[in-house]
């Protein structure tokens, strides 16, 4: 009887899901070839006015706390980077270079940086001192988490955890458990902040970080140093950065290559 009730709660499941649920493909392939369709359960505007709305909790906080934008040096400088980085986007989203994009710099040791849905971008100070980031490798940095919202990983990472949501919801419902209900603004907070993102989704951040970083006149081969640094740095310990960004010597290949593809176009920028 449990198994012919959970069957009916996974039939009810597909019968609400499947038709809310689009399948898209969020940017063209560029240089890199990243070509693979998504599957959503939520809108984009659904999500970035989410993004806006967590980002706008997240930096007040940083205020607070008298770690927001500190160093106008700092700040100068990674800004400087991602206005060099964002006309590239036109390549992957016509629609990108309208977003509206914000730069922040946040004072903590932690070794983090990330881009919310639609643009919405923290980089914080233990990233660029303690690995002593040069220019280049700090484009890698802020290229790969533009490729994350370009692609729309937090989207499409939202969207599965819902899936799994609706279906303990109404599986739960089905066998007297309750439901289960979760805020998106919190959701695109998880998402950004703890939920780990796939390999796969890693990788096409990594091939399309590149190629923006060399369209914006950043040496490309600057990912394979950053991310041996990132590997030095784990230690005894791993930095917040990597724990949701998984760093290992087959990584470092596929940059290698996938740099190594782009270079003509970091030289054309150079010109």
């Amino acid at each position: 009887m449990a198994i012919r009730r959970a069957g009916l709660a996974l039939a009810m499941v597909a019968a609400v899901a499947l038709p809310a649920c689009e399948t898209v493909q969020t940017t063209q392939s560029g240089a890199v070839g990243v070509e693979r369709k998504q599957a959503m359960l939520v809108s984009s505007d659904q999500v970035n006015n989410a993004a806006v709305s967590a980002y706008r909790q997240t930096m007040q906080s940083a205020s607070q706390k008298g770690a927001l934008n500190r160093n106008p040096a700092q700040v100068q400088r990674v800004r400087a980077i991602a206005q060099r980085l964002i006309p590239a986007t036109g390549v992957f989203r016509k629609d990108a270079p309208g977003w509206k994009w914000e730069v922040n710099v946040v004072s903590s040791p932690e070794v983090n940086a990330w881009c919310m849905p639609g643009g919405k971008i923290a980089v914080y100070t233990g990233i660029m001192d303690k690995l002593k980031l040069t220019d280049d490798e700090l484009a890698a940095i802020i290229g790969h988490e533009i490729a994350h919202a370009l692609r729309e990983h937090g989207r499409e990472r939202a969207s599965q955890q819902m899936a799994q949501g609706l279906a303990v919801g109404v599986i739960g419902a089905a066998v007297g458990l309750g439901g289960l209900g979760q805020d998106l603004a919190g959701l695109v907070a998880d998402v950004t902040f703890g939920l780990p993102y796939s390999r796969e989704f890693e990788r096409e951040a990594d091939r399309m970080g590149v190629e923006l970083a060399a369209r914006g006149g950043f040496d490309p081969r600057a990912a394979i140093t950053l991310w041996q640094k990132m590997a030095q740095a784990g230690g005894g310990g791993t930095p917040e950065f990597l724990s949701t960004h998984p760093s290992d010597q087959s990584r470092i290949q596929d940059l290698q290559v996938y740099a190594q593809r782009v270079m003509p176009l970091y030289q054309q920028a150079r010109r």
